[in-house]
């Protein structure tokens, strides 16, 4: 694989296990900054949602490195700050949020084929001003020389408490002591796989959000980001 070079423009890079809060920081930091976002963990979803629908076996390696070359994949921002994600021209954000999606794409994320068709896909996001790029290996593989580094974490019982208020919030009924099972087997399966593991980069800021709120770790983002380059006044998360 070509190795990465530094971006022309500047890239913050936000890693983290399931339930971190990952997505909600990602999405508040990209409105505040006025840069792209690119959800690298919903393009797994995606690819999981594609597999599924053709019935291909999540096992089936060569045949999911060449499906996740053939889906279109497209992120669109609605008026109210929200996300919106497009497969093949339809409509699949609220499958991409479910604990399936979620299971199916931990498990194809495991294969060197499969992560190595999406990497120029995460690449080809980088756009000025700027990208705020949310995944688990932003930082240790794709964006290795990104401006700004985090890990983003919490309790294993913090994040299952915080899914758990997700979905119900969502009117799904899923019981906590499964989510909290689900959390640690997922934690487990993606720290030890053999390609790009879950684990902080070298020279990554780690950030554990357990008590702290969402405007503070927004904050604390955005101050670390603003000890490496000068950010203009854009907007308030």
């Amino acid at each position: 694989m070509t190795p990465h070079k530094t971006p022309a423009v500047p890239v913050l890079a936000i890693d983290g296990p399931s339930g971190a809060g990952k997505g909600t920081i990602s999405r508040l930091l990209s409105r505040r900054l006025g840069w792209h976002l690119l959800d690298s963990g919903a393009l797994y979803r995606v690819l999981a949602i594609a597999a599924m629908r053709s019935r291909l076996s999540l096992e089936d390696i060569d045949g999911l490195a060449r499906l996740a070359g053939e889906v279109r994949v497209r992120f669109v921002s609605d008026e109210a700050g929200g996300e919106r994600i497009e497969l093949d021209g339809e409509l699949v954000t609220d499958e991409v949020r479910t604990e399936r999606a979620g299971d199916a794409a931990s498990r194809l994320a495991r294969f060197p084929e499969v992560r190595d068709a999406l990497v120029q896909l995460q690449r080809d996001f980088v756009r000025a001003p700027g990208l705020v790029a949310d995944g688990r290996d932003m930082g240790t593989r794709i964006f290795t020389d990104a401006t700004l580094k985090v890990f983003l974490t919490a309790t294993p019982e913090e994040r299952a408490r915080r899914r758990h208020k997700q979905l119900k919030e969502k009117g799904i009924d899923v019981s906590l002591a499964a989510l909290s099972r689900d959390i640690a087997e997922r934690d487990a399966r993606d720290a030890q796989r053999a390609v790009a593991p879950l684990v902080p980069a070298d020279d990554a800021k780690v950030l554990d959000s357990t008590v702290m709120s969402i405007p503070q770790v927004v904050d604390r983002i955005v101050d670390w980001l603003g000890e490496r380059i000068d950010i203009p006044p854009v907007g308030q998360a």
